[in-house]
């Protein structure tokens, strides 16, 4: 392939990477080679995904004892892939769901999928940093009161930001009500492995999905699906595993989440407990920070259960610049890419490959820029309010929708997701009603620099067409 053609898909490989992939273009401990010659397909001795019996078998039953599951299903697509086979293999057709509100978009697609009628949980939201707290096993018996024929909950723990629900405590209330639990745990493959906070399969979930690439050494892409032992029909996660992973997986990926697996099974211990000093160095190196703050260290605020440290939030609220500016500084001025930059945090994900000078290299460009930033307390915290659903995201497409104005969207019911990318997690789902608040909560994230999508493809504030509605009057 000619080198300029490619150049744009290098831009920002000589920066630091406090992003995603977790294997931090580490050459020293993952190696340098891509592996054409193990580029194959199911030939002979190869074994298939899709019908496992041989070396692919063995590596799904090396990650099942690894994070103490069931069984597990090495994932070529993804999280996504997973989350979609399981909501179809176990919360039915035509059913009710209960669903944390904020999961990742591709739960609202298995909703849309399989018609099923949701039943949301909005989380509390930690009013210092503004970012959703734990979900609690309370909330969660509410919601299967309110949706008794519910077989399913699905929920997310960690989240992008890191918080960590009690996953115990929801397992319990939710098999005493004869559902599953499905935890989205894309965020906490490295759970349950050295100091870290024990994994949600290991808590009572009967299937957690687990995203490799995003905190483990391997390849973007990589991902687990852990069935649980509590789970009484594992065999219905490979049917439908089948039904939404390509017929041609990657045996490179397949090779790499082995490698992955192996690695951590003779050092994960020693790779986990270093990782974890390296943490502890880097709150020491930025203890001095005044007007930037990093966030959930030391007790806990009312509502978070437990907290994963390798997530790295360091707040902008109460300072002069917002999210978006500190990512641009420690962008253009110290060479660093963090992972997400919101109105007013940002989000640096680690992981055990990253070295002690990125995380002391970090912290100097923290209390660096601290030094030189005042307070500044009037910039107003986006509020992002609960909506009212109408219908289920899959009634929408078969309702006479038009395309609005943003500004004439307030009572309508929407017809499309708005979201901000990274995380995914929808503001607006197909079937909410929308309101004024929300279309001032779009203004003042994007007056702070976030950038918005939707379905169709324009931002809320493009005009005229910007958002998709349902026709029908305001209910």
């Amino acid at each position: 392939m000619d080198k300029n053609r490619i150049s744009w898909m290098l831009d920002g490989v000589d920066k630091y990477p406090f992003h995603m992939p977790g294997h931090k273009r580490n050459v020293g401990l993952v190696g340098r080679d891509f592996p054409y010659d193990r580029d194959i397909t199911e030939i002979s001795g190869s074994d298939n995904l899709h019908d496992m019996s041989g070396v692919i078998k063995e590596e799904c039953d090396r990650a099942a004892a690894l994070w103490g599951a069931k069984r597990a299903h090495i994932l070529v697509n993804g999280s996504t892939s997973g989350i979609l086979a399981a909501i179809r293999a176990y919360a039915g057709h035509d059913c009710s769901v209960v669903v944390a509100r904020n999961c990742h978009k591709s739960v609202y697609h298995g909703i849309e999928l399989c018609r099923l009628k949701p039943t949301y949980i909005y989380p509390k939201t930690d009013p210092a940093s503004g970012i959703c707290a734990s979900i609690s096993p309370a909330e969660v018996d509410r919601a299967l009161a309110d949706a008794p024929d519910a077989r399913l909950v699905v929920l997310t723990s960690p989240t992008y930001e890191g918080v960590i629900s009690d996953i115990a405590g929801i397992a319990r209330v939710v098999h005493a009500r004869g559902a599953l639990l499905l935890v989205d745990a894309a965020h906490g493959a490295h759970l349950g492995l050295g100091g870290f906070a024990a994994h949600p399969v290991t808590l009572g979930a009967d299937v957690v999905i687990c995203s490799l690439h995003k905190t483990l050494p391997a390849p973007t892409q990589t991902a687990v699906a852990l069935i649980g032992k509590s789970c009484p029909n594992p065999a219905a996660m490979a049917a439908q595993l089948a039904v939404f992973q390509t017929s041609s997986p990657s045996y490179v990926l397949m090779e790499e989440s082995a490698r992955c697996i192996h690695l951590l099974q003779r050092e994960g211990e020693k790779l986990m407990r270093a990782w974890l000093q390296r943490l502890t160095a880097f709150e020491a190196d930025s203890a001095s920070l005044q007007h930037l703050q990093l966030l959930f260290r030391g007790d806990l605020p009312d509502g978070v259960f437990a907290y994963d440290p390798g997530k790295l939030v360091i707040s902008t609220r109460g300072a002069n610049l917002s999210g978006h500016e500190l990512a641009d500084v420690l962008r253009h001025e110290y060479k660093i890419e963090i992972e997400m930059a919101a109105s007013d945090y940002i989000i640096a994900m680690t992981s055990p490959a990253d070295t002690d000078e990125g995380f002391a290299l970090l912290a100097r460009a923290l209390c660096e820029i601290d030094v030189r930033i005042e307070a500044d307390s009037s910039a107003y915290p986006v509020h992002l309010p609960q909506l009212h659903t109408v219908y289920a995201p899959w009634q929408v497409a078969d309702l006479p929708q038009i395309c609005l104005p943003a500004s004439e969207a307030d009572g309508f019911v929407s017809a499309e997701y708005v979201w901000a990318y990274p995380p995914g997690i929808p503001l607006v789902v197909p079937g909410e009603m929308i309101t004024d608040q929300m279309l001032a909560a779009f203004a003042a994230m994007q007056s702070r620099g976030t950038e918005l999508h939707s379905t169709n493809g324009q931002k809320p504030e493009q005009m005229p067409d910007a958002l998709r509605v349902v026709t029908e009057e305001s209910i």
